[in-house]
């Protein structure tokens, strides 16, 4: 059909890779924005902050998105996104942590306050997790790694689990946003349990 030749076409793949770029760049976007504005509320610090880090959920989520959409669709499209998303994620998160030392926990004495505050220590174990995924994310990186790449890049699985549990740890009153993302992992991942079994699931494991 004329519409799948159309969506194939290298000009769509890369427009549709600009607009994905686009939408992943509008929250720094906003938040400059905001900032220039000094609309950003009372604490301008915490709001920067936590965008940064919903910024950074939303994209891995929205990354492992990829897969399934292009199993249900047939368009290959999604997967052409699927390792930026990823970067964007890793981006954002990375944004997250430093805005966090630098407006909310502080530079001195991390350890003491790091190991009282168990939220805190679920979202660093996500942010290491992701570490490894951005660094084997080139090409380059995939051809090196070989049949190890996939097992490696499983850590995206648990990675999106314990930074929702980062979310929602520290969510005081309205946690309705969080509930309807952790409905959105579990779909994800019982989806990759019917595809893959448990194996599938288990970074480092091949299968």
């Amino acid at each position: 059909m004329l519409i799948f030749r159309w969506i194939g076409h290298p000009r769509f793949l890369l427009a549709f890779r600009f607009l994905a770029a686009l939408l992943a760049s509008a929250p720094l976007l906003f938040l400059i924005t905001g900032i220039a504005a000094q609309s950003l509320g009372p604490d301008p610090g915490q709001k920067v902050t936590e965008s940064l880090g919903l910024a950074a959920f939303q994209l891995l989520v929205a990354t492992l998105c990829m897969t399934p959409l292009k199993r249900w669709t047939g368009w290959v499209g999604w997967i052409r996104i699927r390792r930026m998303l990823g970067l964007f994620a890793f981006f954002y998160a990375t944004l997250h942590v430093l805005a966090f030392l630098q407006f909310i926990l502080g530079w001195t004495d991390l350890w003491a306050t790091f190991t009282k505050r168990p939220y805190i220590v679920a979202g660093a174990l996500s942010f290491l997790m992701l570490i490894p995924l951005a660094m084997t994310s080139t090409r380059g990186m995939v051809r090196r790694l070989g049949k190890s790449w996939k097992p490696l890049h499983k850590l995206a699985y648990p990675s999106v689990v314990v930074a929702w549990v980062h979310f929602i740890w520290q969510a005081r009153s309205d946690v309705g946003e969080m509930m309807f993302y952790g409905l959105v992992i579990l779909v994800l991942l019982a989806v990759r349990w019917k595809w893959a079994g448990s194996r599938g699931m288990i970074p480092f494991v091949r299968g």
